[in-house]
């Protein structure tokens, strides 16, 4: 039988981490790479006899390649705490596994705001992977290369994105400085247009072109944030080439 191993990056996760594990419970084996949480996560991870490694923060990209020096499974599904794989998702990924068709598969994240999930606000990211055929790069959004084909499974993951409004705009603001660093490194400039366009586009995309609309009052509300957040990252940029922070 093909074995699957689950990786979960952690830090003060008590609230949803519980959840998470019993949703992966079909794993041969579940890691939580933990960023030396403050809280019981670490004691919830123990309760699911999970493999805990702890690692001090510097990024997201060697968090996970950090875990994956320790996975046993010839295949790796990658989750956050917020998450859940509901079953028809399960069975779906089982199959996946035994036809080997590709090295990689996209899940289905719809965002969850307002205690609804926005199907128009959704993202098909790679998450279920052959191990020896991937590892990260970057270090806010990071990227996972997979050498070899990548496919696509349909039944959604249940994301629970945001915990607030609050906490919606500081994630977004944490985000922009590290993405801001990352343009500053790179040599890119911010202009004037930059702060007038690309937010407007953002807002256009979100909104209108993926049919946020259609989500009602939450669907604005994360086109107007997520529009907001790139306005701050480049803010955030103009401001790290002043010197200031």
């Amino acid at each position: 039988m093909t074995k699957l191993s689950v990786i979960i990056p952690t830090y003060n996760e008590e609230l949803y981490l519980e959840k998470a594990l019993r949703s992966v419970r079909f794993a041969d084996e579940i890691i939580v790479v933990d960023s030396l949480s403050t809280d019981k996560t670490v004691a919830i991870a123990e309760k699911y006899n999970c493999k805990i490694l702890s690692r001090k923060f510097d990024n997201f990209s060697n968090q996970k390649n950090h875990a994956l020096k320790y996975a046993t499974g010839e295949w790796i599904l990658f989750i956050d705490a917020d998450e859940r794989i509901p079953n028809p998702l399960q069975q779906e990924i089982l199959a996946a596994m035994d036809s080997s068709k590709h090295a990689g598969y996209k899940l289905n994240f719809p965002h969850f705001y307002m205690n609804r999930f926005l199907y128009h606000h959704s993202d098909n990211v790679t998450r279920l992977v052959i191990r020896e055929k991937c590892h990260f790069e970057g270090s806010v959004h990071e990227k996972l290369i997979v050498d070899g084909s990548i496919g696509k499974l349909e039944n959604p993951v249940l994301h629970f994105t945001y915990k607030g409004l609050q906490h919606y705009i500081s994630k977004k603001d944490s985000y922009a400085w590290f993405q801001a660093e990352q343009m500053l490194n790179k040599g890119k400039k911010a202009t004037y247009f930059h702060l007038a366009f690309k937010p407007f586009y953002r807002f256009f995309n979100s909104y209108i072109l993926r049919g946020g609309f259609k989500d009602g009052i939450p669907g604005l509300t994360v086109a107007t944030i997520n529009a907001y957040g790139v306005f701050s990252r480049y803010v955030k940029l103009m401001l790290l080439k002043r010197g200031i922070r």
